[in-house]
């Protein structure tokens, strides 16, 4: 028997850095304390890896300039939580949903808030499309015909012989042929007036034209500021006059989903998060918005916030939670977008214009 390897029975024998061993183990010491260096070391690096673990970068379009309505997209970057899912996140204002549709589509941004209704449209007129909308924020369309009582404006069929301002390219006039029809107004009577978006607001106040088209939240807030009575407008919103379309949804590249579908998923659930708080407290959630635009007035752009907020939170989101659609509902807003819009292939099913994988938990976006 090798020096160092005698047996003594009942005897324990220490080595010097070594805890008491029965010597009828008959594994060494030292080698006990070598895997144990080995564990630790591969500890540590498992560690270093984690805290190391790189950020999954996000590009994020709006679909308009950065102001109240921006709030929930902006509140997860200042608070962190983007971060906090290991995301690097930016948010990039825009001029209109096409673009951010447009952006998201060409890849040069991986995921934005747009029309879905712009959706529908974009993804007919180009089948191949790599975009789909995978949460719903609206849920119903801040659509609106604002006119004034002063011009003889207080409901739909008031529009007859009257001038609407309408830019071409407006995505609520593109739903002035389902408006119409719900209201029984005689289009014939009503006097189009093809207006830039700019001039919209400028036009009303100065009497040039009766009522124009544009969104809620947006055109009031504007006559406001510029000093038209709140008594003399009159907000015709399109959902209360049987316009039951969806509204902004939050939109993603197929192609990034597909390669970072968990990525997709923790921003959802960063922005539910984000939308929660902005929802609770809209005052508080303005700050991200005032720091980002400096012409922005905290008073008006929380009463454009809590506007908006409006249409976000309705009966159904009540009964369902955030984000989903209704495929029942979904269906008849596909046949209203059919009277205003000569789909060139068939009607698109739910599915192929909205993805529920990367919905957060039903009970997370409970109400």
């Amino acid at each position: 028997m090798a020096f160092g390897q005698q047996r003594l029975k009942g005897v324990r024998i220490k080595r010097p850095g070594c805890a008491a061993l029965p010597r009828k183990i008959g594994v060494p010491c030292a080698l006990n304390a070598a895997r144990a260096a080995w564990a630790a070391l591969l500890l540590g690096l498992t560690l270093t890896t984690a805290a190391a673990a790189p950020e999954t970068p996000i590009r994020f379009s709006l679909d308009s300039k950065i102001d109240g309505p921006s709030a929930p997209y902006l509140l997860p970057l200042d608070m962190g939580y983007y971060k906090a899912e290991d995301l690097n996140v930016s948010v990039d204002a825009a001029t209109s949903s096409l673009e951010a549709i447009n952006r998201v589509a060409a890849e040069t941004y991986d995921m934005g808030i747009a029309d879905i209704n712009a959706l529908i449209r974009f993804r007919d007129a180009n089948p191949r499309t790599p975009v789909k909308a995978i949460f719903m924020v609206y849920n119903r369309p801040a659509y609106a015909v604002i006119g004034r009582k002063s011009r003889g404006i207080a409901a739909p069929r008031d529009l007859e012989g009257k001038k609407l301002g309408a830019p071409t390219d407006d995505p609520t006039y593109a739903q002035w042929p389902i408006f119409v029809k719900a209201n029984g107004i005689d289009a014939s009577k009503v006097t189009i007036e093809n207006i830039g978006a700019p001039v919209r607001e400028p036009m009303l106040a100065a009497g040039q034209v009766d009522a124009v088209t544009g969104l809620s939240y947006n055109n009031f807030i504007n006559l406001k500021e510029k000093g038209v009575p709140v008594d003399d407008i009159v907000v015709l919103s399109m959902a209360d006059y049987g316009v039951d379309l969806y509204g902004d949804a939050i939109i993603v590249n197929q192609k990034f989903a597909a390669a970072h579908a968990d990525a997709v998923n923790r921003f959802l659930r960063a922005f539910l998060k984000g939308l929660k708080e902005t929802v609770q407290a809209p005052t508080a959630a303005i700050e991200p918005v005032l720091k980002r635009n400096d012409t922005a007035k905290k008073e008006l752009e929380v009463e454009r916030l809590k506007m908006a907020i409006r249409d976000v939170i309705t009966p159904e989101v009540k009964s369902n939670g955030y984000g989903g659609i209704d495929a029942l509902r979904f269906a008849r807003t596909i046949d209203e977008t059919a009277l205003a819009y000569r789909f060139k292939s068939a009607k698109p099913k739910l599915e192929d214009i909205f993805d529920p994988a990367y919905l957060p938990t039903a009970a997370d976006r409970r109400f």
